[in-house]
């Protein structure tokens, strides 16, 4: 069984070297395309027609790590400014988010990370600008992202509920999971990694998740690469804090990102899906991605949808 012992932290040079093996690899490859033909493959992975959310309930209270929650707001409703019951009246409302907080469900773009002056592929940062992302925004994604889906639990791994804040998730680690799962993640596939960060807040409560929280180890990219993935997602921000990175507080949003081009999903919820895994004994699925159209964003609120 893996560890949770924390791997070494990285120098700049050591980052820097990962960062170009990483980046020299994605360019020598597809970057795990999603084919249609893998998309076709993916279809055969549903055995009973069961779905699944991995999205978490969207937040509106603040709190230590949602300080700027979504803004719902009713903006007509029976009885409004003396409305009478009688013939056709609609109910509507307004709704407002910080895409890339630390509570809410949502995927970068590959605009989002902006790294030593450009964006992924060399692409220069001046895309980006006041009036929004006029290269690699979100709408790149508008037809959806459908594949394999495959969810590793390294809680489950270890035999603890959740890992704790400032943990790392190894190479190692997403291997041992593989084996005790008995499910192979492989080229083109969605990868998924629980590190329980959504049962720890509904049990013990928010926390601020800047300074401290569960994520994965820069060196676990690896296991990406080698693997193929075209998108990686997580219950938390897939990035542990503090960074272990000398210089980078993000580590794996600018390896997964800028240096291989992977669509990432920040604080998913797998609690469901976790145990309809565990009921159907796999841990693989259809998933079904679909990010809002929104042509000049950097991220997207998200849905991801399971389907075993």
């Amino acid at each position: 069984m893996a560890t949770d012992a924390r791997p070494a932290r990285l120098t700049p040079a050591e980052f820097d070297t990962l960062y170009r093996r990483l980046a020299g690899r994605a360019a020598e490859g597809d970057g795990g395309a999603r084919t249609p033909a893998r998309v076709l493959a993916a279809t055969r992975e549903v055995r009973t027609g069961r779905t699944v959310t991995m999205a978490a309930p969207v937040q509106t209270a603040p709190g230590p790590d949602d300080p700027e929650p979504a803004r719902h707001r009713m903006s007509q409703w029976p009885g409004r400014s003396g409305e009478s019951g009688s013939g056709l009246h609609f109910a509507m409302d307004r709704f407002a988010m910080n895409v890339h907080g630390d509570a809410d469900s949502h995927i970068d773009a590959l605009c989002h990370v902006i790294y030593d002056g450009t964006l992924h592929g060399g692409v220069p940062a001046g895309t980006v600008t006041e009036g929004g992302a006029t290269a690699l925004a979100i709408d790149a994604a508008h037809d959806g992202i459908v594949g394999r889906g495959v969810l590793l639990d390294i809680p489950r791994l270890r035999g603890v509920p959740w890992l704790e804040p400032g943990d790392h998730v190894s190479a190692d680690d997403l291997g041992a999971a593989e084996r005790a799962q008995d499910v192979r993640v492989t080229e083109g596939d969605l990868l998924f990694v629980r590190v329980g960060h959504r049962l720890r807040r509904a049990e013990l409560g928010a926390w601020h998740v800047a300074r401290a929280r569960a994520g994965l180890h820069p060196s676990a990219m690896e296991f990406l690469a080698e693997r193929r993935v075209a998108v990686l997602g997580g219950d938390g921000n897939n990035d542990t804090a503090p960074s272990c990175t000398d210089g980078v507080d993000f580590p794996v949003h600018v390896l997964a990102i800028h240096a291989m081009g992977l669509y990432l999903l920040d604080y998913l919820q797998f609690e469901d899906l976790a145990r309809a895994c565990e009921e159907e004994r796999r841990w693989s699925f259809l998933c079904v991605v679909a990010p809002l159209r929104l042509p000049e964003a950097t991220g997207s609120p998200v849905n991801p949808i399971a389907v075993l």
